[in-house]
């Protein structure tokens, strides 16, 4: 990388994807989703390095056992598989480009403590800093823009030096409503700009992101999609949408666990007014809300289906869903997404002003 800030050896075209490998991811205003990713990511790079490192170790201990007369055994691949109990042909996390280095950049310095707390387990490879955006850019070959939509302008504008630091590299952008046209105004042609939106699940690696792809036009499109793929898909499942859907994929997965827990929560009340204790009423309600998602998600399911199997004629099942629709809880929902999409194309608006 160049510190002047000009483009990165990563994004060169013809450099392929091994470049790739060692490089280094900033996030610019590191609040909550910055440190969820964050989190995602490097909880995923310590699983994989531990894979890599039990297949070493395996692969070490084969061929010392072979050179010292062993008798034949399994091959080396059927060991590693054994070890790790892993379907390799179906795993690809060996093969993610992950960062190497990270960089967590905030306005304060009161933040930067709190943050270096949270990454202490990280240190060598997590720096974080405050007030040093431009100085971040500079070092980073892909840059994570996590910062309030309304600040965007402020740093890619008004802070000196940002639009060289950022010639030639991949934006990723994950502010609400702000559209990618918008964040282009602001930063050098050459600088690839895609969005992103991705949610606070991701903290658990069960994160749902959505992301514009590049014009295949570009020619490191498909190396940066590479790129994003490997950090997003660290942290959860990612899809490729085109940007007109954003803010209805804002609303439904990035704010939809709030609305979730909400429903949740709701469900454990009413058993604990029938008398179950709050700690299993809560338990109950987040594993039977998993279960039906993952029955969806799993086996291809409509929701519809998996409703009409649950419900027997005059069972308790018809009773307590005939008593959601007298509530209206159907277009509520709806209506709930409706209001936060809405929310979220007025948040791109208000960053213009």
């Amino acid at each position: 990388m160049d510190a002047s800030g000009s483009a990165s050896p990563l994004l060169t075209p013809g450099t392929g994807g091994s470049a790739a490998e060692g490089y280094t991811l900033a996030v610019i205003g590191c609040g909550t989703m910055g440190v969820a990713i964050l989190s995602g990511v490097l909880d995923s790079k310590t699983q994989v390095e531990a894979r890599k490192n039990a297949m070493a170790a395996a692969a070490s201990s084969q061929k010392q056992q072979q050179s010292n007369g062993g008798p034949d055994g399994p091959s080396l691949s059927d060991s590693i598989a054994s070890l790790l109990d892993v379907d390799e042909s179906s795993d690809p996390s060996s093969t993610r480009l992950l960062p190497s280095r990270f960089i967590a950049c905030v306005s304060r310095t009161e933040s930067a403590r709190r943050l270096k707390r949270t990454f202490a387990a990280h240190a060598d490879v997590v720096e974080v800093v405050a007030s040093a955006n431009v100085e971040a850019a500079q070092q980073a070959d892909v840059v994570l823009l996590a910062c309030k939509p309304q600040m965007v302008a402020e740093i890619l504008v008004k802070e000196k030096g940002m639009r060289e630091a950022l010639h030639g590299k991949l934006v990723c952008s994950i502010c609400a409503g702000l559209r990618i046209e918008q964040i282009r105004d602001m930063v050098d042609e050459s600088t690839r700009v895609v969005r992103a939106m991705p949610n606070t699940p991701s903290k658990i690696r069960q994160g749902m992101t959505i992301l514009t792809p590049l014009p295949s036009s570009d020619p490191l499109a498909a190396q940066s999609r590479r790129i994003l793929v490997s950090i997003f898909q660290a942290v959860g499942r990612c899809r490729f949408l085109d940007e007109k859907h954003f803010d209805a994929a804002t609303a439904l997965a990035g704010s939809g666990p709030a609305f979730a827990c909400v429903f949740l929560e709701a469900m454990a009340d009413g058993a604990v007014m029938m008398g179950l204790p709050r700690k299993e009423a809560l338990e109950l309600a987040a594993q039977t809300m998993q279960g039906a998602a993952r029955m969806v998600l799993e086996s291809g399911m409509h929701p519809a289906a998996i409703k009409d199997s649950v419900t027997t004629p005059g069972g308790c099942t018809i009773a307590g869903l005939l008593n959601l629709e007298d509530g209206k809880v159907r277009s509520t929902v709806a209506r709930t997404i409706q209001a936060a999409a809405e929310h979220a194309s007025g948040l791109g608006q208000t960053s213009k002003k």
